[in-house]
C-alpha cells in the first residue's frame, strides 16, 4: 500500500480508503460483527490507514462496529477516521436530519460516542441540502476544529458551485476549507468528468470516490444469471445496455491480464488523477483482500484507450463547445499551434 497527501492538506492517508457501509446487516446485505473485524484487520495488514463511515450507516451500527474494532486494536493515532453528517440514522425528526448547525453538533457528539473516540480526524457533510446557507455550515465546522472535535472537513454529494463557493468564503473568512470531495466515479459513472472532478483538481481537493464497482456491476457478476440473489435489481440503471457493454469489456481486460474485473475497475479510478482515492468495501474478507489487490496490478495504455472509449460521455455545454476547433481557433487569434499551454489547462 503505497500513500498520498489528501487534498491540499499535510494528512498522509493509504491508497485505498476502507469503506465501512456493509459493517452490520440491518440494511440486508451487510457483514456481522466477527466478519467486519477480518476486513478491518486484513486491511490494516494490507498497510491502509484510511477508514470511511457514517452516522447514516447501517443505522449507527457501522460506527459502532468500527468504533469497538479501533479501540481492540490499540492503533487509534495511525488511523485516519472519517464520517459524516447530515443524513439521519435510525431515528426520524425535523431536526435530526440536515446541514444546519443543531443536526451538525448532535450528530457529531453520537459519532464520537459510537466511535469511541475524542476526535474525528475528517467530518463530511454528507449531502447538500440547499435550505442551510454555506456561511451557516462552514463557520460551524470551524468551530469544531477549533474546539478539536473534528481536525479537516470535506464535503459529499454536491454541486461543484456550492464547493468552490463554499471554499473561496472559507479562504476568506479564514475558516477550515473543504479538503476532499467525495463523489460517486467508476466506468460508468463519469458525469463527475463534466465539472466535480476538474473543480477538484482547480481546488486542490482531494476526490474520495465511492461505488469504484458500481456496486458490483463492474464484476461482471450480473452479465450471466446463474439464480445467486444480488445486491442490484434486474431495473437498476446501472445494469442497462451501455453499463453491460462496459462491464463486459472490464471482464475482457482483467482476463487477458489474469486479475479480477474488480480490480480493473478500481484501477482505473486510482489512474485518473494524482489525488483520487477509491472508497472498498465488501461483504467479506475475500472479496475485500481481491479489491486491494488493485493496488498491486498495471493497466496498458492500450487497455486504458479501451476503458476510455467504451464508458465515453459528452461532456455538455459548454465542455464540448470550448473544445471545438473553430471556437479554440478564434479565442486564440488563429495561433493556438504557436502557444505552448500546459496540459491540465486544454
Amino acid at each position: 500500500m503505497r500513500y498520498t497527501l489528501l487534498g491540499r492538506s499535510g494528512l498522509r492517508v493509504s491508497e485505498i480508503c476502507l469503506g465501512t457501509m456493509t459493517f452490520g446487516e440491518e440494511w440486508g446485505w451487510g457483514a456481522g460483527f466477527e466478519e467486519s473485524s477480518k476486513q478491518f484487520h486484513a486491511f490494516l495488514e494490507a498497510g491502509g490507514n484510511f477508514i470511511d463511515t457514517a452516522n447514516r450507516y447501517t443505522e449507527g451500527t457501522s460506527e459502532r462496529f468500527l468504533g469497538e474494532l479501533i479501540k481492540q486494536s490499540g492503533r487509534r493515532d495511525d488511523l485516519v477516521i472519517a464520517t459524516k453528517y447530515a443524513l439521519v440514522t435510525h431515528e426520524r425528526g425535523l431536526n435530526l436530519a440536515g446541514n444546519h448547525r443543531k443536526n451538525m453538533v448532535q450528530s457529531v457528539e453520537g459519532s464520537l460516542r459510537r466511535l469511541q473516540v475524542d476526535h474525528i480526524d475528517i467530518l463530511y457533510l454528507h449531502a447538500w441540502d440547499f435550505t442551510t446557507q454555506a456561511e451557516e455550515v462552514l463557520r460551524a465546522l470551524h468551530d469544531l476544529v477549533q474546539q478539536g472535535k473534528i481536525f479537516y472537513v470535506a464535503i459529499s454529494d454536491t454541486p461543484a458551485w456550492i464547493v468552490s463557493r463554499a471554499n473561496a468564503i472559507a479562504d476568506l473568512r479564514g475558516w477550515d476549507p473543504f479538503i476532499a470531495l467525495q463523489i460517486e466515479y467508476s466506468l460508468i459513472q463519469r458525469t463527475v468528468e463534466r465539472d466535480l472532478i476538474p473543480m477538484a483538481e482547480a481546488l486542490e481537493l482531494g476526490v474520495v470516490a465511492w461505488a469504484p464497482i458500481a456496486g458490483g456491476a463492474l464484476t461482471g457478476k450480473y452479465l450471466q444469471d446463474n439464480g445467486d440473489p444480488k445486491r442490484l435489481q434486474a431495473n437498476s440503471v446501472r445494469l442497462n445496455e451501455r453499463n453491460r457493454k462496459i462491464a463486459q469489456e472490464v471482464v475482457n481486460i482483467a482476463t487477458e491480464t489474469g486479475c479480477s474485473p474488480a480490480q480493473v475497475a478500481i484501477k482505473w479510478v486510482m489512474l485518473q488523477g494524482q489525488n483520487i482515492i477509491p472508497i472498498v468495501g465488501a461483504r467479506n474478507v475475500e472479496q475485500l483482500k481481491d479489491s486491494i489487490g488493485a493496488t498491486q496490478i498495471s493497466l496498458s495504455a492500450e487497455h486504458l484507450k479501451r476503458l476510455h472509449e467504451v464508458s465515453a460521455i459528452e461532456l455538455g455545454f459548454p465542455h464540448d463547445f470550448l473544445r471545438g476547433d473553430g471556437v479554440r481557433d478564434i479565442l486564440f487569434g488563429g495561433q493556438l499551434g504557436a502557444l505552448n499551454i500546459p496540459k491540465r489547462r486544454c
